[in-house]
């Protein structure tokens, strides 16, 4: 009965209704989306069996300054043999793969594994079989296994494909497996599953080029299995021999550590940061939509107070009073909840549309019985908040003098303005936390746009990979001849202004990293200098790229073919090891110990490798044919990204003049990884721009409320001190000085929301340390301004109502009096 009472009395207040509903959505739906993300992103468990026992298995090695290394296989095969707390390890690594002859060539992802990942994961293939110890062998037939999405697509969901080839990379493959649909791997989304096929007579000490994953033993520890791997450590280096030019004695010195972590953890990273800032700004923005409901409701619930004093004189008890006004506030609230519910659902299908790079476990996120549950809670804890406020205020004992009093000269106690006066400096506080946070990102945003990433106009850049496998063409020589004839193919195409090639394009965060030695120091034969990033280039990147050779010369085809020993370095790296740039010219540097001297041409302005929040990094160029380079007689780099120089950049004609161009070589080479230079770089931004847009939006709407609340208030204000008003207008008081009267009032309650807010404006700023970026968390100049704007916007609040104020009839106030 109480609740179809109330549901009447909500329907003959449409206006309020929909307002306080609408209200409390934003609030509520804000949340709810933003806890489906966590939920679904750090909170639910891997889709694996036993997830909690699958770690990752990094590791790290502070001799050479290096926080995570990744896994080497020399590192695998001892874990493999001596492992005590290890149930059985893994080693993967993603890469690409070209397919031919199924129609166009295509370039795919691939994931290498060794013959246990798949094993350790608990996953078995929904047709065929997994992997076995033979099929991970050198010198066996080689064999795949599908990803489902990709048996679908290119093989139409046919069973009969267990058996047959395809060629990857020119050789055959027999499939022998396809996963089930359900299968994820972390998350990366491969189409084919390769063996590793590791030769361990081969293998050297060295190439942390993988990454490895293990499953605990039954009540093993990740602490317990830290100890086990760093026992093993030691063996591994004993075991396995160097490459030529390196010592065990260096691997020593590196201080090769276990870093050990939850898959999990290892998965989602530092993202975890983020997410729970935004669901605390997000959680102020529900603070302010209640602070802003109860105020409504106060006023409902005051225009109710003859009503409400009346039943308590006919006997209605407190507690009866106090359940009726609380039920209409938490059927309001799961009103609220359920349009939230469907504003969350909506957001978080944009979420997925945009994709941000930075959102790990994109595809698990979605709205399941623990958000359905959270969001009931939320709305039920909500209507709670703010229906606790007018139960307090008028469900009480003093409702007696409400009747005694009677309607016309019924006054507002100093209380009771002070509980509205009050749920406004709330929100104006909260607001004013939610706009510094936004407005401090916004800060690092156009502090990152100022930076200079160390290349020009990346709209007009385009980027393509093409790998020539050796099973197409051997000869070195003839892969660069290959590389050169599609350069100059693609040069010709209309609109090209130049090309140029580089085994890794900026902020990818790829690269190959190795120490350098030089001729003019004496090294240890146990010292290892520290990394740099190994980039292999041709004449014409740099022009291409907008980079600048500061001092001495480029590349040129000549120094290729000739195979001249000769290299470029970056100039931080110039001023690091010889004081400046010009002091480089001439010097010799090497990769190892006992490979030949190749002698510095060029010093290149610095480029931004891993996002323009990072530092540049010191950086080698080598050309893309050399002789005894890192233990190969003849090196030379296969796989090659494009750079095109072009005002076409990004159109469907234009890829498809580039196919044209590369086919026109080479009819098997597939194009991968098609996409600008602008794309990338805006990539590298999406952190920050993610965590931008989140928190202005959650920004703008406690703004909006805030502004909303005290608009109402002083609106009120206004209705209520009509005969007041009238009386100061027929004593002679100017229009002036009733509008100040009003606005001042609402500057005081913006002013000390302010200040309440400027204290918690820091503590939560500090929070945000790790996602700002050249931007202090207490940036006085942030502070002031938002401080200055707020302030302005409450006053233009005020101003509006306090002008309706000087619109009052005084003699018709005094005659209705």
């Amino acid at each position: 009965m109480g609740l179809r009472h109330v549901l009447r009395r909500l329907i003959r207040s449409p206006v309020f209704t929909g307002v306080t509903v609408l209200t409390l959505a934003i609030g509520i739906g804000a949340n709810t989306a933003i806890f489906s993300v966590i939920e679904g992103v750090l909170l639910r468990p891997l889709p694996y069996l036993h997830p909690e026992q699958l770690i990752a298995v990094d590791h790290s090695a502070p001799g050479v300054s290096l926080k995570s290394t990744g896994a080497a296989p020399f590192l695998y095969f001892t874990y493999r043999d001596e492992a005590r707390t290890l149930r059985d390890v893994g080693i993967w690594r993603s890469n690409t793969v070209s397919v031919t002859g199924l129609a166009e060539p295509e370039d795919v992802r691939s994931l290498q594994v060794s013959d246990g990942v798949l094993s350790i994961l608990g996953v078995q293939p929904e047709l065929g079989r997994a992997f076995t110890r033979k099929d991970d062998s050198p010198d066996t037939p080689e064999t795949v296994i599908l990803t489902h999405g990709y048996w679908r697509s290119k093989f139409g969901g046919d069973a009969s494909v267990i058996g047959r080839r395809i060629l990857l990379d020119g050789r055959a493959r027999e499939i022998i497996g396809v996963m089930p649909g359900t299968f994820r791997f972390l998350d990366l989304k491969p189409a084919l599953i390769l063996p590793m096929r590791l030769n361990r007579d081969k293998t050297f000490l060295g190439n942390f080029s993988f990454s490895a994953l293990a499953r605990l033993k039954d009540g093993a520890t990740i602490e317990q299995a830290s100890r086990d791997v760093a026992r093993m450590i030691p063996m591994a280096i004993e075991r396995f021999p160097t490459f030529p030019g390196y010592s065990k004695k260096m691997f020593e010195e590196a201080r090769i550590a276990p870093n050990l972590r939850s898959l999990k953890q290892d998965m989602v990273g530092d993202i975890g940061n983020v997410l729970w800032v935004l669901m605390g700004t997000v959680g102020m923005v529900l603070l302010i939509a209640c602070a802003n409901v109860a105020n409504l409701l106060l006023v409902r619930t005051d225009g109710r107070q003859q009503e409400l004093a009346i039943r308590a004189s006919l006997g209605a008890g407190w507690g009866q009073i106090a359940r009726e006004l609380l039920l209409e506030s938490v059927t309001l609230g799961l009103f609220g909840g359920v349009l939230g519910l469907a504003l969350a659902y909506g957001g978080l299908r944009l979420l997925v549309a945009f994709s941000p790079g930075n959102l790990p476990r994109l595809n698990e996120i979605a709205i399941d019985r623990f958000v359905l549950l959270f969001t009931a809670a939320v709305s039920l804890v909500a209507g709670v908040l703010f229906g606790l406020i007018p139960v307090i205020k008028y469900a009480g004992p003093h409702l007696g003098t409400a009747l005694r009093a009677g309607g016309r000269t019924l006054s507002q106690s100093k209380e009771r303005h002070r509980a509205r006066n009050s749920l406004v400096v709330v929100q104006v506080a909260l607001a004013l936390v939610l706009l510094i946070s936004s407005a401090l990102m916004i800060r690092t945003f156009q502090a990152l746009k100022q930076v200079r990433p160390g290349f020009a106009r990346p709209e007009e850049i385009q980027t393509l990979r093409i790998s020539i496998p050796a099973s197409q063409v051997n000869d070195p020589v003839a892969v660069v001849r290959m590389h050169q004839d599609i350069a100059e193919k693609i040069a010709a195409i209309p609109g090209v202004s130049s090309v140029g090639l580089t085994s890794n394009i900026p902020m990818t965060g790829q690269g190959w990293h190795d120490p350098i030695f030089t001729d003019d120091r004496i090294y240890a034969e146990s010292q290892i200098p520290p990394l740099r990033i190994f980039k292999f280039v041709s004449p014409g990147l740099l022009k291409t790229m907008g980079n600048s050779v500061i001092v001495g010369r480029d590349f040129t085809w000549t120094d290729v073919y000739d195979k001249r020993p000769v290299a470029m370095v970056s100039e931080n790296l110039a001023r690091e090891l010889w004081g400046n740039p010009s002091a480089a010219i001439g010097k010799r540097i090497r990769e190892r110990l006992k490979a030949p001297w190749r002698e510095v041409i060029g010093v290149v302005s610095d480029e931004r490798e891993d996002g323009v929040d990072r530092k540049a990094p010191t950086i080698v160029f080598w050309p893309l044919l050399m002789n005894n380079f890192s233990g190969d007689e003849t090196f030379v780099q296969r796989t090659l990204a494009f750079i095109m120089r072009s005002s076409r950049t990004g159109s469907a004609a234009f890829l498809t003049e580039m196919s044209r161009a590369v086919w026109s070589v080479n009819p098997n080479l597939p194009l991968a990884n098609v996409r600008t230079l602008q794309e990338i770089y805006d990539g590298s931004l999406t952190r920050t721009s993610f965590t931008l847009v989140m928190l202005g939006v959650a920004g703008a709407m406690a703004l909006l409320l805030g502004i909303a609340g005290i608009y109402g208030v002083i609106s009120y204000s206004v209705s209520q001190r009509q005969r007041e008003i009238g009386i100061r207008l027929a004593l002679g008081a100017r229009n002036e000085e009733v509008t100040r009267m009003f606005v001042g009032q609402g500057l005081r309650l913006a002013g000390v929301g302010v200040a309440c807010g400027l204290g918690a404006a820091i503590a939560f700023s500090r929070l945000m340390t790790s996602l700002l970026f050249d931007v202090s968390p207490t940036d006085p100049l942030t502070y002031g301004a938002i401080s200055v704007g707020l302030v302005a916007s409450a006053m233009l609040a005020s101003y509006l109502p306090a002008l309706r104020a000087t619109t009052v009839n005084p003699v018709e106030s005094l005659r209705a009096e």
